[in-house]
């Protein structure tokens, strides 16, 4: 099991995937030199720039593109190159590749991919470092995946490219260059499948993303005071691991959950209103949430610092949910 970065991860698994597969190209902005973050480096030497193809400054036309050649037999891969600018593609997303299906009575699918980057710690400010995550769950179409782990981002993106249905592929700009173990070649790891990282007898924490290592920095702290965390990642938001999460708050009694998105509206409010309404019985405390205060991200670097939740704030959430 080599050890990479997360970033490597993605590019060596768009790499194998069109290797594996001719009807597979990627398309956005920059993406024959890289992109932004070298997700697509040296893929256009090895495939052409007939199948790494660079777009002009429109997300809307990226993403009509996209799902064109996806309803015409393709595998399309598309950047959008932060998930801010998702904003301008929610036309052709929302109304067109998450429909196409049921309104073509299952005639029409749209095996598309659109990977973008969320989450803040680059002093991008608020136009570049938001996570909006929510807003895609609300689509009912739409997969909505977000791996914290190398092994878990190749593993989702070469299940993702095989989907038949659109995935929007969530990564997270501070998770780039940490390192984990992959195997080599990459096993898909299923789509609506969580993983449980740690083991716990106290207290359930359902995390995402970024705040996947947080949680688990957390409960190392917290076993130190006595209390045993149990740490799931869902992986995939939409269809979400119901199951795997209930199982653990039954066994636990508690259920913290914790993101990097704004804390109002976000997705935990979704995990924990499923969760109490599945095994409200079980529960001996409120849900308790982690999240950003509901403003926009600051660019100052000390305000950036103090507006993203980190392990501190996991910790709190926890100790709270215990007492």
């Amino acid at each position: 099991m080599p050890e990479t970065t997360y970033i490597k991860a993605v590019t060596s698994t768009l790499a194998a995937a069109m290797r594996a597969d001719e009807r597979v190209f990627v398309l956005g902005e920059d993406v024959a030199e890289g992109g932004p973050y070298t997700a697509t480096a040296g893929l256009a030497e090895e495939f052409g720039t007939a199948r790494v193809i660079n777009t002009p400054i429109s997300e809307a036309a990226i993403t009509g593109v996209a799902i064109g050649a996806a309803q015409s037999g393709m595998r399309p891969v598309l950047e959008i190159m932060f998930i801010d600018f998702i904003t301008l593609a929610l036309d052709q997303l929302v109304n067109g590749a998450a429909k196409a299906h049921f309104m073509s009575g299952g005639q029409l699918t749209v095996p598309l991919v659109l990977r973008t980057q969320g989450g803040a710690g680059y002093r991008g400010a608020a136009q570049h470092s938001q996570s909006l995550e929510s807003w895609l769950t609300h689509v009912p179409g739409l997969k909505v995946v977000m791996p914290s782990r190398p092994s878990d981002a190749a593993g989702l993106l070469l299940s993702a490219i095989a989907d038949p249905n659109p995935v929007v592929f969530i990564e997270n700009k501070t998770l780039y260059f940490r390192k984990g173990d992959v195997v080599d070649p990459v096993v898909p790891v299923p789509i609506g499948a969580a993983a449980t990282l740690r083991h716990g007898s106290d207290v359930t924490v359902v995390a995402l993303s970024r705040l996947v290592g947080d949680a688990l920095d957390a409960a190392d702290r917290l076993a130190s005071t006595g209390i045993e965390v149990e740490v799931i990642d869902p992986r995939t938001l939409v269809p979400l691991d119901l199951g795997a999460i209930v199982e653990s708050v039954r066994r636990t009694g508690r259920l913290v959950v914790a993101h990097e998105a704004v804390e109002h509206g976000g997705f935990g409010a979704e995990v924990a209103a499923q969760v109490q309404a599945a095994a409200f019985d079980y529960l001996d405390a409120p849900v308790g949430r982690v999240g950003a205060p509901f403003a926009p991200i600051p660019l100052s670097p000390p305000l950036e610092d103090a507006y993203v939740p980190n392990a501190d704030d996991v910790v709190a959430a926890v100790r709270a949910v215990c007492s």
